[in-house]
């Protein structure tokens, strides 16, 4: 967890709608380029305008941008280039406003390091005709300017874990406009969000995105993320992917990935999701590093054996059992077919990184 404290500035958001509601020329579309950073976590994004509405990613053109401000490049050697891959609507500016996200490219044109979505979507393509689907499961933690979590005392703490799971009530849940608006948001841009709840932690949520097929699941968890940063961003709160934000007897943040292929979601399909289960346990400790941006470091605050955790040392499964590394539900264990869930990727993680690992160990057997 952050221990920088920073000032509360605001503005006033009612002056915006003034300019908001003036007319846009037919011929003058926003969008909005949006990449992830060098450090792997972190979000950027600028404005273009152009001068048709796109229908396509791929109609938009190439931009470049200033890599040695967000750690991809040195000063003297600084451009970098955004390649559009995924198109969504604006839910804040509206209308045929766009936002776009982007692949990043060096000066010689080779993936960026942290461009983890092309060699993802390489896998995805072979791995096609299996129907791979997804849902991740994306915790997160809001927290006031001082990087304390939102609505704690500021003095101590809150009372014990067991109230704030899926509650109701002011002294129980934290921040329900944001959740709100986050979700009606995501709904408005086409991200494929499909609920969302408060969490153990007071002042932890979750949002859950999917069913997605191949790479629509990093493109839609990253849009996701980039649309939560922006609503907090209107209320003056901070979002936290840290997956252990708040040390002791707290519960941490994961993003729990749900996965299946066609012939686990048939009749008869349990036998294939064990099949890939057997894989996974082979590759723990490959599936461990890639299941955060820092190799295993974030995780390991995490993955303790406690707080619904199974050990980042061991691989285990079992059904509906929160304390292993793979989860079957137990519904899927009583049909005899559906999906697995892996609870070993932190909150922090990069979907393009987990669903690819997952589709090479399972299906390419590439590991």
């Amino acid at each position: 967890m952050t221990t920088a404290t920073f000032s509360r500035v605001e503005t006033e958001k009612a002056s915006l709608d003034r300019y908001m509601a003036l007319d846009q020329p037919d011929d003058r579309v926003m969008c909005e380029y949006i990449w992830i950073d060098g450090t792997g976590e972190g979000i950027r994004s600028k404005c273009r305008t152009v001068d048709f509405e796109p229908k396509a990613a791929k109609e938009l053109p190439v931009w470049n941008f200033d890599g040695s401000s967000t750690y991809q490049a040195e000063g003297s050697n600084s451009d970098m280039y955004l390649t559009p891959v995924a198109l969504f609507n604006d839910p804040f500016r509206r209308g045929k406003n766009k936002l776009v996200l982007c692949e990043v490219y060096k000066y010689n044109k080779k993936p960026a390091e942290t461009n983890r979505r092309k060699t993802c979507k390489e896998v995805m393509d072979k791995a096609a005709s299996e129907l791979p689907w997804f849902g991740i499961e994306q915790e997160y933690t809001l927290l006031d300017n001082d990087g304390h979590p939102f609505g704690w005392p500021k003095n101590g703490y809150p009372g014990p874990q067991g109230p704030y799971y899926c509650g109701v009530g002011a002294n129980k849940v934290y921040g329900r406009d944001i959740i709100e608006a986050h979700c009606r948001a995501c709904l408005y841009a086409g991200v494929k969000i499909c609920g969302c709840n408060a969490e153990v932690m007071p002042a932890q949520w979750e949002f859950q995105v999917g069913p997605c097929e191949g790479i629509d699941m990093g493109d839609h968890l990253w849009i996701g993320r980039y649309l939560l940063h922006r609503v907090a961003e209107d209320f003056g709160v901070i979002v936290s992917f840290d997956p252990k934000p708040m040390p002791g007897d707290w519960n941490g943040a994961g993003a729990h990935t749900n996965y299946s292929t066609k012939e686990m979601r048939e009749e008869g399909g349990l036998k294939h999701i064990e099949n890939a289960i057997e894989k996974m346990s082979k590759h723990h400790a490959k599936h461990i590093k890639a299941y955060d941006p820092n190799e295993g470091q974030d995780n390991a605050r995490r993955l303790t054996g406690f707080h619904e955790t199974s050990s980042i040392h061991d691989f285990s499964a079992g059904v509906a059992n929160r304390g292993a590394s793979i989860r079957i539900p137990r519904q899927v264990a009583e049909d005899g077919y559906g999906y697995l869930e892996d609870r070993r990727p932190s909150s922090n993680c990069d979907p393009y990184s987990v669903t690819e690992i997952i589709v090479r160990t399972t299906l390419l057997d590439e590991m």
